[in-house]
């Protein structure tokens, strides 16, 4: 199959997920007019992204793909609450939320790429315009998948006291939270010191998984799957899908499995990197200490 159709087959794969979710996430939706805000919002996020598409194709550039998915999130994060009615506190509290997620991880991708200067993963992808479209398609897919949930409990007509699972799936968030913070900028301050020029990181949270910020990630959004549950009805259950997805994504596809493979091409055979592997787990932390704390 050639790059152009498996692209294309990609675009449409994308829209039609999509379309599906934003379909069964309506049901229960306040509208506007005859219109679902939960469809509008998943509208609007493939169409910043097809938007942003076009000025970065002109100038084959990445840098500001992660900017964009930044502020695709909050736009629809924003235009839900606005367009929404009879908001309560489990809405707004969860709009916070993402909010509060989006623009702190956004600033760091976006800090990361201005020092680094580009994204290694978009030097063949950005020569292709179909192949490129898709990329931005996906992301499009990727903040509605992501926050299908969230949305859910923002736009929907069936309010409900925060109650018990609310007030754990509020702990839940905060702690997936804070361990996503820590790790990045354990990380940040590891590579900043030129004693760790080519040295990989396995102290702080990364001695106890390989892989911190993400396990924050995906315990964070596993919490606003709970806050979603009680006001949850018909299709809308569908919306669950949001930490199974981030789940997937990082643990089967774009995130762990890619990052995994550049460890292993540069540090593979070493003694330390090897014993580092093989006593640390990949995702979820071990509680106990560790028994090694080497870079």
């Amino acid at each position: 199959m050639s790059t152009n159709l498996r692209s294309a087959v990609g675009i449409v794969a994308a829209i039609t997920v999509g379309g599906l979710i934003a379909w069964a996430g309506s049901d229960g939706s306040t509208d506007v007019g005859s219109v679902p805000v939960f469809a509008l919002c998943a509208g609007l996020a493939y169409a910043i992204n097809w938007l942003a598409f076009i000025p970065a194709n002109v100038a084959k550039t990445e840098r500001f793909y992660d900017i964009t998915g930044t502020f695709t999130y909050v736009s629809v994060t924003v235009v839900a609450v606005v367009l929404s009615s009879d908001l309560d506190a489990r809405s707004l509290i969860v709009a916070a939320m993402v909010i509060v997620w989006t623009l702190r991880l956004g600033s760091f991708l976006f800090r990361r790429i201005r020092k680094d200067g580009h994204d290694g993963r978009f030097d063949e992808i950005k020569q292709d315009p179909l192949w490129f479209l898709m990329a931005w398609t996906l992301q499009g897919l990727w903040v509605l998948l992501t926050a299908a949930a969230a949305l859910a409990i923002i736009t929907t007509s069936n309010g409900e006291d925060l109650g018990t699972l609310g007030y754990i799936g509020i702990a839940v968030w905060i702690a997936g939270f804070a361990v996503e913070v820590v790790a990045d900028r354990q990380k940040s301050a590891f590579r900043q010191d030129p004693a760790n020029k080519g040295r990989f990181i396995s102290t702080g949270l990364w001695a106890r998984s390989r892989h911190p910020n993400y396990f924050g990630e995906i315990v964070l959004w596993v919490g606003i799957a709970l806050i979603a549950i009680p006001v949850l009805s018909g299709w809308q259950w569908a919306v669950l899908i949001s930490p199974v997805f981030v789940m997937i994504l990082l643990t089967r596809i774009s995130g762990i499995p890619m990052l995994e493979r550049r460890a292993d091409e540069r540090w593979g055979g070493q003694e330390d990197y090897e014993r580092y592997k093989a006593t640390t787990p990949v995702l979820i932390p071990r509680l106990t200490s560790p028994g090694l704390d080497r870079r």
